[in-house]
């Protein structure tokens, strides 16, 4: 048994295994010129692809002479600079973007809204109404109407965010201007020319801490909910009632600006 290239004792070997080492290297022998064939066949068969399709008819592509080389710094796959210099930002932004890409026009700024003429009743009652003293307003703060005249305090059942004491505020949602024999009405507002009215911040106000305990039944758990609510104070520092006059030539002006 020298054949394989090593000797074993013949009397440590079995018959049968004897006789299994010959068809052993026969089924070697046979799978080695199988996957030759195989491979021969394979070989032969890219040869006969690659000459059949290297003699199809394809156009003539020429590259122009005039185009500029290619840089080297371009190439297949490679990652956009994160740092862009200022031309290549400029070149960036003059790419047309597609249509079906592009953000829908701006409406056109409207037009202003010309303000209404006087009434025939306004131009003859409003001076009888400025005329009289101990003038009242109906203000509208945050929907509520506050009935106030000249040096009231106001407390607002809530705090005004981003006010602080000395601000000044315009209330210009007034619905109900009048003195002893005049009112004015407005639907549902009076327009806010006919009159300047303003009210000062004096304070912050806060309640005493409100204390809630929670408790549900059959169930020893309790929750205790603190409360502290703030409120705004205001005091109407100025309440006054154009003239007829100052209207018109507000209305001149804005006409002559538009």
């Amino acid at each position: 048994m020298h054949r394989l290239g090593f000797a074993l004792p013949r009397n440590s070997m079995s018959r049968p295994l004897l006789r299994s080492i010959p068809e052993l290297r026969i089924l070697i022998y046979s799978s080695q010129s199988t996957a030759k064939a195989a491979a021969g066949t394979w070989t032969k068969r890219c040869i006969t692809t690659t000459s059949t399709s290297s003699f199809t008819g394809t156009s003539a592509q020429i590259e122009p002479t005039n185009a500029p080389p290619p840089s080297s710094s371009a190439s297949v796959g490679t990652q956009p600079d994160p740092f862009p210099t200022e031309a290549a930002r400029i070149a960036a932004a003059s790419v047309q973007i597609p249509q079906s890409k592009r953000l829908p026009p701006r409406l056109p700024t409207p037009a202003p809204v010309p303000l209404k003429p006087l009434s025939e009743s306004v131009r003859e009652l409003l001076p009888a109404l400025r005329a009289q003293h101990s003038h009242y307003v109906t203000v509208h703060i945050h929907g509520f109407p506050y009935l106030v005249t000249m040096g009231d305090q106001l407390r607002l059942p809530a705090r005004i965010p981003g006010v602080v004491p000395g601000d000044v505020l315009r209330l210009n949602r007034v619905s109900i201007l009048g003195s002893r024999d005049y009112t004015l009405k407005g639907s549902p507002f009076i327009d806010e020319r006919f009159y300047e009215c303003r009210a000062t911040v004096i304070g912050i106000e806060a309640e005493p801490m409100r204390v809630e305990v929670k408790k549900k039944q059959r169930c020893r758990r309790k929750t205790t909910v603190r409360n502290k609510m703030r409120f705004t104070v205001l005091r109407i520092s100025e309440l006054k009632i154009r003239t007829v006059e100052d209207i018109e030539a507000d209305a001149a002006a804005a006409a002559k600006s538009s």
